[in-house]
């Protein structure tokens, strides 16, 4: 009979139960996916409460399991805005720690650009509303910015960087 390793994990990929206690020790930072939505000279951003404060991000959210990053951005942006949209490129990969929670993250930023200006309608409770703002307005809310990294994305794609989709590659 033999004894199962303390370190043996158990996980579902793509539904069935396998053992992997490869990496269980290794650092994982969290990914998450974000989107620049873009209108003229407006972004879209969604107001939220974070440990009792309002801050404001860009519709954003964990990347799940069995979900290659592209679903991820139109299911984060589905949620929290209400829109079903497709991203066209990415504008940065970021690596950040956010100290005040001891949390590393590898964000994807997504671009996504309108013709129109669509009404918003989050379907995600934790959403209080979504604004369409200038960058201006971005910077004069920048103590309210949930991280950093919303301006930062912003500034990328205002600056013109490019990834294109297709580098993206995923085997699920």
């Amino acid at each position: 009979m033999s004894k199962k390793s303390p370190n043996l994990k158990i996980i579902k990929h793509h539904d069935k139960p396998i053992a992997n206690q490869h990496g269980s020790g290794q650092f994982k930072p969290n990914t998450t996916v974000a989107a620049v939505v873009m209108y003229k000279d407006k972004f879209l951003l969604v107001e939220e409460l974070e440990h009792g404060n309002t801050v404001y991000n860009q519709p954003a959210g964990h990347l799940e399991s069995d979900e290659s990053l592209v679903s991820a951005i139109k299911r984060e942006l589905k949620e929290e805005t209400g829109l079903s949209l497709s991203p066209e490129y990415l504008c940065g990969i970021y690596y950040y720690y956010r100290a005040s929670i001891d949390l590393y993250y590898l964000r994807f930023c997504f671009v996504i650009k309108l013709d129109n200006l669509l009404p918003t309608r989050p379907e995600d409770d934790e959403i209080i509303a979504c604004h369409w703002l200038t960058l201006a307005e971005i910077k004069a809310k920048s103590a309210q910015l949930r991280s950093p990294l919303v301006l930062e994305c912003i500034e990328d794609y205002l600056s013109g960087k490019k990834i294109p989709l297709s580098h993206l590659k995923s085997n699920l």
